[in-house]
């Protein structure tokens, strides 16, 4: 435990405490009858010269490493978001964005669009953590929460324990405590050791004193960096494209933006579908917006709830944005613009014939449904577009602004692995006059908008989904009657070189990672995606989905998804024999309702006998895995293969952790780092995972009644995966053999207890803001494109 400051910190207790009586305005004067002359120049002493100081070089660095870390995105505690000036000034509210049982939808708070003042933000009720009163030093430290906070856990940090105790709660869904100024000092005689950051190290003297003479000298930050003229030129490029005013190019550009509104934009000359990232990380990002104002006037954003919601204009513009905010992993989803891609995108949407006379209204019966609002653009085209990206979109539901998705994840396995249908298997126009005549029947939830209703709207989408599967299996028998020709030409190759052809999907209870590649063990599940069910993918869980909606909204989405997830299931089944179709199907649902099995049952007997793919073993699945992987060898990516990433040596102990099953597997959290520190000085950083074992995933809600710990099992892969560590563990190499030979043995918590002492870097540990900013160092310069700061609002106590 660090000692505390004998005299010179002291005075940080008595104003920690009489902080809410500074807060309602004490003068110059009065603050000095209080703490007296001499101390306050003392103090005054330590800290650097506040016109020393850099917003953009000294301070924004320590708040994005020990501040950022946990306050971003939607669950950042308080709705505190600091990972730009804007969402400082913003402050914070006690109103939770997580409210599963709210009866109505609650107004959206999205930085940067549903206000544009700190003004307005105050009238939706967020307190300032800044001083907004008179600005004098002291006032502006008084003032400051964010002072308060952290001059809280200078005066009391934490205990020199290893494991936290009960005051502390870290819990999911913990109760928020969020106090005003004013409230400031009943916080901190309530919770004394609840400084800033929560339940982790203080901060180091260096970055306390600089961060102390900012806030001492009103925090002053600093605007954006202009655009460099080669940046203007590309955006005023790419502006000119998306609003061409012909009507098939803006069918097109809404499009392409109700797909591409997460995606952080960046300029690049790098090849697009060879998997070549850049050697370095983009030094800026764009957002895609709806504007009221054309190119070459300030941008004014169209604040509608959804993306395809009624601006309430006859015409909008499509315009790029600068990212503001610091980019953090849970919600960074890069996506590349050049020369290529500008080319790409004008052979799927204005290469082709074909006719547009009408542009889609925005009525929610329309916009809600793609299959409607997009029916005059190219079915092909449509789907190239997503499909050749389909990490990116994948990646929308896995990591969109929801940041805590159970509601959508919860009905997913916890690893899979996707393939996807060949574009070349549509023949066009018979494929769009399907999906024009079943269009109803693809109708989907979000048409009934934030305050959705429950048993009336699931039996109306259940009927009309199976009307839907019904049809297809009935255009499927025309295909491929008896299952002729119907093989392995299904499955997307990748074109011989796009690694998007296949994904592995990783859950981590609550969140999940999406990467290109067939990763880990062989997979219980697999899905075989079509256009269909990508398009209703996404509309289902990003561009629909309002994470501020009602119950009932959420409700519906988590039960729709239980549909598409079981069709993508039984696209992948379709390449089986029959009888093992029904094996697996039942296997997959163990434990499910009656109507579940029956009609999941019924579902693979009204399909086809055998497709023609010859098998010659007992386990056609693993057999059918060896096909696909054949099939995909020019395009799957490798990057999280342990084979090629250690060498042999490391990799025969490595390994072992994919080996670790059952109880072992269970007592390890969800997501864990491992540092490995090499003789040389060097690391390399793996991701241990584990997959949770399930009797069947169609239990609302109560997922834990499906538990099968016995069927847990871990995989390791190189490099990091995931955005929410549980754990940090690092060890030197010559430890490894021990340190997988551990994890082997666990039985128990009193076993994790054990191991933990021994590997892992806890979040009490005073080594930890080090490590974590190695962490970030290796992640920075090992994997650019994807770096983002990690969140560690999941790290546990154990």
């Amino acid at each position: 435990m660090k000692p505390e400051k004998p005299f010179n910190r002291m005075w940080l207790v008595v104003l920690v405490l009489l902080a809410g009586c500074a807060s309602v305005g004490l003068s110059s004067t009065d603050m000095e009858s209080l703490f007296g002359k001499t101390v306050i120049t003392d103090q005054r002493n330590e800290f650097h010269s506040a016109e020393a100081i850099s917003y953009r070089t000294d301070i924004e660095p320590i708040l994005e490493n020990r501040c950022v870390v946990c306050h971003a995105c939607y669950d950042a505690p308080c709705q505190l978001k600091m990972t730009s000036p804007e969402g400082i000034m913003r402050g914070a509210t006690a109103k939770k964005v997580y409210e599963g049982t709210r009866i109505l939808a609650a107004e959206p708070t999205r930085l940067g669009i549903d206000a544009q003042s700190t003004e307005g933000w105050r009238a939706k009720g967020f307190h300032p953590v800044l001083n907004e009163r008179s600005r004098t030093p002291e006032v502006n430290l008084a003032n400051s929460l964010i002072y308060q906070m952290l001059a809280l856990k200078e005066a009391r940090p934490l205990p020199d324990v290893a494991l936290l105790g009960d005051d502390f709660d870290f819990s999911l869904n913990r109760s928020q405590t969020c106090p005003t100024r004013e409230a400031f000092g009943e916080f901190a005689e309530e919770h004394p050791l609840w400084g800033m950051p929560y339940a982790l190290p203080a901060i180091s003297d260096k970055e306390y004193a600089t961060l102390t003479s900012w806030l001492r000298s009103g925090a002053p930050m600093s605007g954006e960096k202009p655009l460099t003229a080669e940046e203007e030129a590309q955006v005023s490029t790419w502006e000119r494209y998306f609003n061409d005013d012909s009507l098939r190019q803006q069918l097109a550009s809404r499009y392409m933006y109700e797909h591409l509104f997460l995606a952080n934009l960046y300029f690049s000359p790098e090849p697009i579908f060879r998997g070549i990232e850049p050697a370095t990380q983009p030094q800026r990002y764009f957002k895609l917006v709806r504007s009221y104002t054309a190119p070459g006037v300030p941008i004014r954003i169209v604040a509608t709830r959804r993306p395809y919601d009624d601006p309430g204009v006859q015409r909008i513009y499509y315009r790029l944005q600068p990212v503001s905010e610091t980019i953090v992993a849970k919600t960074h989803m890069p996506y590349r613009l050049n020369e290529e891609r500008m080319a790409w995108m004008k052979s799927l949407f204005n290469e082709p014939e074909y006719d547009v006379s009408t542009l889609p209204g925005y009525a929610p019966e329309v916009a809600a449904n793609p299959f409607v609002a997009f029916h005059d653009l190219p079915v092909k085209s449509r789907y190239r577009f997503m499909l050749e990206e389909s990490e990116f979109l994948i990646s929308g539901f896995i990591k969109g602004p929801v940041c805590r998705g159970q509601v959508a994840l919860n009905v997913i396995d916890d690893h899979f692995w996707a393939v996807f249908v060949d574009p070349d298997q549509m023949e066009e126009p018979e494929f769009a006059d399907f999906l024009s005549q079943q269009s109803n029947n693809l109708r989907l939830p979000g048409e009934a908008e934030s305050n959705s209703g429950i048993l009336s709207n699931w039996l109306r989408y259940s009927r009309l989904h199976k009307n839907y599967v019904e049809a297809r299996n009935a255009e499927m028998l025309k295909r491929f009657p008896d299952g002729q020709d119907l093989n392995l030409n299904l499955v997307w190759d990748g074109d011989g070189h796009n690694p998007n052809a296949a994904l592995t999907i990783i859950r981590h209870f609550d969140s999940s990672t999406v990467v290109k590649g067939l990763v880990g063990q062989p997979t219980k599940t697999a899905w075989l995606v079509g256009y269909p069910l990508l398009e209703r993918i996404h509309y289902l869980l990003v561009t629909e989905f309002d994470v501020f909606g009602n119950v009932g909204h959420q409700l519906m989405t988590r039960l729709y998804m239980d549909f598409l997830r079981m069709e993508g299931e039984h696209n992948f089944l379709t390449l089986l024999p029959q009888d093992e179709r029904i094996r697996l199907a039942e296997y997959w649902y163990r434990d499910a309702s009656d109507e579940v099995r029956e009609y999941l049952v019924n579902y693979e007997k009204q399909v086809l006998t055998n497709p023609a793919i010859q098998y010659e073993t007992d386990s056609p699945q693993l057999e059918l895995y060896d096909m696909i992987h054949q099939r995909l060898s020019g395009a799957l990516e490798d990057k999280y293969h342990m084979a090629g990433a250690v060498t042999p040596e490391q990799l025969d102990k490595l390994i072992r952790i994919n080996r670790i099953k059952g109880t072992a597997a269970n007592i390890m959290p969800e997501i864990s780092f491992l540092m490995v520190d090499d003789m040389a000085g060097g690391q390399q950083v793996f991701t241990l995972l584990r997959a949770s074992g399930h009797s069947n995933l169609t239990g609302l809600l109560y997922e834990e009644d499906n538990r099968l710990p016995d069927e847990d099992y871990m995989t390791v892969v190189p490099g990091i995966l995931g955005s929410y560590p549980s754990a940090l563990f690092r060890i030197s190499s010559f430890r490894l053999d021990k340190f997988v030979k551990d994890m082997s043995l666990l039985t128990n918590e009193s076993d994790f207890e054990v191991f933990a002492t021994r590997y892992a870097v806890r979040r009490t540990d005073e080594q930890f803001w080090n490590h974590s900013d190695q962490l970030h160092h290796w992640y920075r310069r090992n994997d650019p494109l994807n770096y983002g700061l990690l969140d560690y609002n999941r790290l546990e106590n154990r």
